[in-house]
């Protein structure tokens, strides 16, 4: 059953830190791809997986940390439809566009037309949100050729981190 697999791969990573696919795979008697696809299936679902690439690699939970589970009285369904990728909306200048591609970043990106509140050669586009701390880092190396539209919890937490690195830089 999926979701008793998907509930053992988030203990198995709380519990030993980092592991690699193959172990994974292995470990729950499923192919390396449906391992992939499970920790997609947990990213998108919120949880923070993380993938670290080269020897002494693996999946690593940020923190090593499970989210909360929500008080049943406090849950609500979310606003989109469910297996759904959650996306985010930005507006981006031509030249973050092509810097974008070049470090890989929020790829693959969704130009979607010229935004009509945006200064003039602004684009309008969406990325696919996997984690809101990796977008965070992708946005900040992209300033200041992007601005977050939504989700508004995503435009908070880039705004918050570069509140904090102004003033990093601004003590000195």
């Amino acid at each position: 059953m999926r979701a008793g697999r998907l509930v053992t791969l988030m203990l198995i990573l709380q519990r030993r830190g980092r592991v690699t696919a193959a172990h994974l795979a292995t470990e729950l008697e499923v192919s390396q791809r449906t391992i992939l696809r499970d920790i997609e299936e947990l990213s998108s679902a919120g949880v923070p997986v993380y993938a670290v690439r080269g020897p002494g690699g693996g999946f690593q939970l940020l923190d090593n940390d499970l989210p909360e589970l929500a008080d049943p009285d406090q849950w609500r369904p979310n606003d989109r439809r469910p297996g759904r990728a959650r996306r985010a909306r930005i507006e981006i200048t031509p030249e973050g566009h092509g810097l974008a591609a070049v470090l890989r970043r929020l790829q693959p990106l969704r130009i979607r037309q010229s935004s009509p509140h945006a200064e003039e050669g602004w684009l309008q586009a969406s990325f696919r949100l996997t984690t809101i701390d990796a977008a965070v880092i992708d946005i900040l190396s992209l300033s200041p050729h992007i601005r977050v539209l939504e989700p508004t919890e995503l435009r908070n937490r880039v705004a918050d981190a570069a509140h904090r690195t102004a003033a990093h830089y601004l003590e000195q």
